[in-house]
C-alpha cells in the first residue's frame, strides 16, 4: 500500500476515533456490516428500496393540504417518493439536483414509481440550491434539505475513497452544508419548516450546522421536538446510528420551524 493510501486511512482511523473514543471500533464494524434497505411501497405504483432511517427522516417533515413543498438535494429520489406518498390535498413539490445526469435518475424514478395524477403535481428542477433563497424568498410551506455529506459509511467501504480522505473534506462539506441551510431558511415561509438531514456521523456536519443557523438567526428560528424510536439526541436533532439501531443508518435529522423574516434593515446614514 502506499504512504497516500496509508495516509488516508490512517487519517480517517484517527479524526473518527478521535469523536467517537471507546465506541469506535463497534460502530466501524457496524458501518462495514451489509445492511439489506427495505422496501417502501405506500402510494406508489411499484416498492422502492431504500435504508429505513431514509425513511424515518423523510416521514417528519410536516405536510398541510395546499402546502408548497422544496426536496433541494432530491436524488436519486428515495425521500422524494416518501414525501410524494404523503401529498394529501393540492400539496406540490419542487424536486432539485444540481447535478443533470443526477437530476434525470431522479426523474426515471419518480416516473417508474408515481401515478401520473401525483407526477402533475412535482417539478424537478436543475440549479444551483445554496443560491436558491435569493430568487425564491418565502415561498415554501416546507423544505426539505437532504444535504450532500461525508457519507462515511461509503467512504469506509470503498479504499478508492478511504485512501484519499482528508480532514478537509467535512471542512469544505460544512461550509457548504451551511450555505444550503442559510438558503433554505430564506426560501421557507414564514412558520414554515426545514428538516436538516445528513448521513454523516460528522457532528461539524450535522448539529454544529444547526447550531450556526441558530447563531446566525437568533431569535428566528426554533427546533421542533421530535420523538424518534432508536434515535440518539444530540445538542440539535437526532442522529440514528447502525451500532444501536440495528443496522440502519447512519440518519441525522433536526427540524426547524422559521418564527420570523429577518427585520429589514434600516439603510439610512
Amino acid at each position: 500500500m502506499s504512504r497516500k493510501k496509508t495516509d488516508g486511512k490512517e487519517a480517517f482511523e484517527a479524526f473518527y476515533s478521535s469523536i467517537y473514543k471507546d465506541r469506535w471500533p463497534a460502530l466501524r464494524q457496524a458501518l462495514t456490516d451489509e445492511k439489506s434497505p427495505v422496501s417502501y411501497s405506500r402510494n406508489l405504483l411499484k416498492e422502492y428500496f431504500l435504508d429505513e432511517a431514509s425513511i424515518t427522516a423523510a416521514s417528519l417533515l410536516p405536510l398541510k393540504k395546499d402546502d408548497r413543498v422544496l426536496d433541494m438535494c432530491a436524488a436519486p429520489g428515495g425521500k422524494t417518493l416518501v414525501l410524494a406518498s404523503r401529498m394529501n390535498g393540492n400539496v406540490t413539490i419542487v424536486a432539485n439536483d444540481r447535478s443533470r445526469d443526477r437530476k434525470a435518475r431522479l426523474d426515471k424514478v419518480l416516473t417508474q414509481h408515481l401515478d401520473a395524477s401525483v407526477l402533475e403535481r412535482i417539478f424537478t428542477t436543475c440549479r444551483d440550491a445554496s443560491r436558491w433563497g435569493l430568487y425564491e424568498k418565502d415561498a415554501y410551506d416546507a423544505v426539505l434539505l437532504d444535504a450532500p455529506c461525508s457519507s462515511e459509511r461509503h467512504v469506509i467501504m470503498s479504499e478508492e475513497h478511504l485512501s484519499i480522505w482528508s480532514p478537509n473534506r467535512p471542512k469544505r462539506l460544512a461550509i457548504e452544508q451551511y450555505s444550503l441551510l442559510a438558503s433554505a431558511f430564506m426560501a421557507v415561509k414564514e412558520k414554515g419548516y426545514i428538516l436538516y438531514s445528513t448521513c454523516s456521523i460528522n457532528p461539524k456536519e450535522d448539529e454544529e450546522v444547526v447550531a450556526r443557523l441558530f447563531r446566525k438567526k437568533e431569535g428566528l428560528v426554533e427546533e421542533v421536538p421530535l420523538c424518534v424510536e432508536n434515535a440518539e439526541s444530540r445538542k440539535y436533532g437526532k442522529i440514528i446510528m447502525p451500532d444501536t439501531a440495528d443496522g440502519s443508518g447512519p440518519m441525522y435529522f433536526a427540524l426547524l420551524r422559521k418564527l420570523s423574516n429577518e427585520p429589514c434593515r434600516d439603510n439610512q446614514m
